[in-house]
């Protein structure tokens, strides 16, 4: 399990990626919501640690940003703001829980695997995103009354896609994510599948785009699909 800890006390940050990677939690860490938003463009993560107050983009405000672009990631507020309406404020915004500096590591623990084990929303029909379907039994994709034949593999990085829709990620993050980061595949299988996905999009008029971020990788981009 991987956790994003975005808190701008570094001494405060350290200490608990420790015990948390004493936990057997993979932990990355950076100092402001900016980064944080960052290093989901990178990564796939199970969980967010976010304190409130932080320079450059708060917590309240990286918060606001994810909810606003669809990312469900679970997060847990950890600051010493402890006022009663900041705290509904937080939890109203889309926070999961919320606890106030200082506390036992062992309460945080329990908080975490509580969320974790939460049962995964069920959805009664095949995965679907903006105007697309993804039909994994029969391996099709389908966009209002087209269809187009997907392989496996297709099918394997196009759901990863839409699992994490509007978020960036980079080749690397794709390999370890959809080929179990094997080493035979290389960079340019990527780009060839992105290729092969593109197309099918294209044959399907979906209003769906996989585009190329500069520097940075690929993203499904649903934004301006109307739900």
């Amino acid at each position: 399990m991987r956790i994003l800890l975005i808190e701008d006390d570094l001494d405060f940050s350290y200490s608990l990626k420790i015990q948390l990677a004493n936990s057997g939690f993979e932990t990355d860490t950076c100092t402001n919501g900016n980064d944080g938003l960052f290093y989901l463009q990178q990564q796939t993560y199970h969980l967010i640690l976010l304190d409130w107050k932080m320079p450059v983009l708060s917590g309240i405000d990286f918060l606001q940003i994810i909810r606003d672009k669809g990312i469900a990631i679970p997060v847990i507020f950890l600051t010493g703001i402890g006022d009663l309406e900041q705290k509904i404020e937080g939890l109203n915004r889309g926070a999961d829980d919320y606890l106030v500096k200082p506390f036992a590591f062992e309460e945080l623990l329990a908080r975490i695997h509580c969320i974790l084990r939460r049962p995964q929303i069920i959805k009664t029909g095949p995965p679907s995103v903006g105007d697309l379907v993804l039909d994994t039994n029969k391996q099709v994709l389908l966009c209002n009354g087209k269809t187009v034949p997907i392989t496996a593999r297709e099918s394997a990085l196009l759901l990863f896609f839409m699992n994490h829709a509007n978020q960036t990620f980079s080749r690397e993050a794709l390999l370890a994510n959809v080929w179990n980061g094997n080493a035979e595949v290389e960079n340019r299988n990527v780009d060839n599948f992105i290729y092969l996905l593109r197309n099918h999009l294209k044959k399907l008029d979906s209003l769906v785009q996989l585009k190329t971020v500069r520097g940075a990788g690929y993203r499904l981009n649903v934004e301006e699909v109307s739900e």
